[in-house]
């Protein structure tokens, strides 16, 4: 089944309750405003080598003791 993606957006526009049609709307033009800023890696070759091994090395440590931990009373 090939339904070009506006027909199949207002297929469900339609059975949504008119709040939500507004949430949409509200979306979609705030997605054609939305300006996708790209910054070439050659751009950001001169940050290379400004962090200090030692700097590294406490992220690398902090990382590894906090990363994929789940503290079960946090909510």
């Amino acid at each position: 089944m090939n339904i070009p993606i506006i027909d199949e957006v207002v297929e469900q526009l339609k059975v949504m309750p008119q709040h939500l049609q507004w949430q949409v709307l509200e979306f979609a033009r705030a997605l054609v405003k939305a300006e996708v800023q790209v910054t070439p890696g050659k751009q950001l070759l001169r940050f290379a080598g400004s962090i200090s091994p030692e700097d590294l090395q406490l992220m690398q440590s902090a990382i590894e003791q906090d990363c994929e931990q789940v503290d079960i009373n946090e909510w």
